[in-house]
């Protein structure tokens, strides 16, 4: 049993033979089995589409919280969420997630954020940005190398996706805003992300996904702390929550806090 209380500050732990997430007393979630994405689900996205090898790819456990806590959070207009990436590859691609962006906010020229804390294993984040309505043209491309207990924000206007490159199941949880539908169509259009993060004989070899017109070069990056909202090493997702929920706000009210995120963007850059 690989024990997560620890590091996502709920009685958690991940049951490595039956391959599921076990939620110890007082925690409940919005549905009692998590929902199951399949190679079949996503084989538009993958880089060989033939590809037969592996089945299910990755568990959503949603809206996931302490009973206690259950009120707090839906006045806070969030949802806590964890995520279970199995490990290994398609065809010589790691597994990952089948990727998204999100919409727009009503009445804002912002998409909603989100946010994602690694509990185990290993986490690359590859965050694109899109020119508007354009989807095949990229402006900018991240990959962001995550491990446990690193926090990674998803700033407005990009879409992301996650990808396993360990040997381990990657687990990791998120807090975003509830209420909206992610879009699948803009990057199940371009049949991929912005790269195919593939196995190497030494290192992983990153392939240019050739549907995007304009493809900018992948930039590697280091996680960035960002303390305004408290994504840092050593203090857990949902403690931060418990201990100052306000904090959180810039999840659901993204158009009050440009400047932080143009800083967290040009961090990111140069890290």
């Amino acid at each position: 049993m690989i024990e997560l209380n620890k590091k996502s500050g709920l009685p958690l732990a991940w049951d490595p033979e039956r391959e599921q997430l076990i939620c110890g007393e007082g925690l409940i979630t919005e549905k009692a089995t998590p929902d199951v994405r399949r190679r079949v689900d996503m084989q538009e996205v993958l880089y060989d589409q033939e590809a037969k090898n592996l089945d299910e790819l990755y568990y959503m456990y949603r809206g996931m919280a302490l009973a206690d806590d259950m009120l707090l959070i839906k006045n806070s207009g969030l949802r806590y969420d964890v995520t279970a990436v199995r490990p290994g590859s398609i065809s010589r691609e790691f597994v990952k997630t089948a990727g998204h962006y999100h919409p727009v906010k009503s009445g804002t020229n912002f998409t909603w954020p989100e946010i994602y804390e690694v509990l185990h294993g290993r986490a690359h984040y590859l965050l694109q940005k899109a020119a508007p309505d354009q989807p095949d043209m990229l402006e900018e491309v991240y990959l962001i190398a995550a491990k446990p207990g690193d926090k990674v924000l998803i700033p407005p206007q990009f879409g992301h996706i996650t990808i396993n490159p360990g040997e381990e199941f990657l687990i990791m949880s998120n807090w975003v805003a509830e209420g909206f539908s992610s879009l699948y169509e803009p990057i199940r259009q371009m049949k991929g992300g912005a790269y195919f993060e593939l196995e190497g004989s030494e290192a992983p070899d990153f392939v240019p996904n050739p549907n995007y017109r304009k493809l900018p070069p992948l930039k590697r990056c280091s996680v960035v702390p960002v303390e305004e909202f408290s994504l840092l090493t050593g203090l857990t997702f949902y403690t931060a929550f418990k201990e100052n929920n306000s904090v959180f706000r810039y999840l659901t009210h993204p158009e009050d806090f440009t400047e932080t995120f143009q800083e967290y963007l040009e961090e990111l850059a140069l890290s």
